[in-house]
C-alpha cells in the first residue's frame, strides 16, 4: 500500500473527484468540452497531487503540491458555481457539493501543515 492510500483527504477527494465526474458527464451536450473537460481534468488534480505531494521527500516539496491540490479545490468549487449559473445544477446540489469541498480544502490546509 503506498502512504496516501491512508490518507483520509486522498479518499474523500477521489470520491469527490468521482462524484465531480458524474456532474461533468451530465451536463449537456454544448457544456462537455468546456465546462465537462475542465471539471474532470480539476477535480482530478485533488486527489492526484495529494498522492504525489505525499511521494516527495522534503516539506517544501509536499507543500508545493498540497497547495496544487488545494487550488484545485477552489476551482472545482468555481466550475460548479458557473455550471449552477448555466441552469445545470441545483442550488442544493451546489451547496452540498461546497460544503465537502471546504471540508476537503480544511484537510489539505492541515495536511500541509503537518507534512
Amino acid at each position: 500500500m503506498f502512504t496516501f492510500e491512508s490518507l483520509d483527504v486522498w479518499k474523500r477527494s477521489l470520491e469527490f473527484a468521482n462524484v465531480m465526474f458524474d456532474i461533468a458527464d451530465g451536463l449537456p451536450r454544448q457544456y462537455q468540452r468546456s465546462l465537462g473537460e475542465q471539471l474532470r481534468r480539476t477535480a482530478l488534480s485533488v486527489p492526484t497531487n495529494i498522492a504525489e505531494g505525499k511521494g516527495r521527500d522534503t516539506q517544501k516539496q509536499k507543500a508545493y503540491f498540497y497547495n496544487i491540490a488545494k487550488g484545485s479545490i477552489y476551482e472545482v468549487v468555481s466550475l460548479l458555481a458557473m455550471i449552477g449559473k448555466r441552469g445545470c445544477l441545483a442550488r442544493k446540489v451546489y451547496s452540498i457539493h461546497y460544503r465537502e469541498a471546504d471540508e476537503i480544502a480544511a484537510m489539505i490546509t492541515a495536511l500541509a501543515r503537518k507534512g
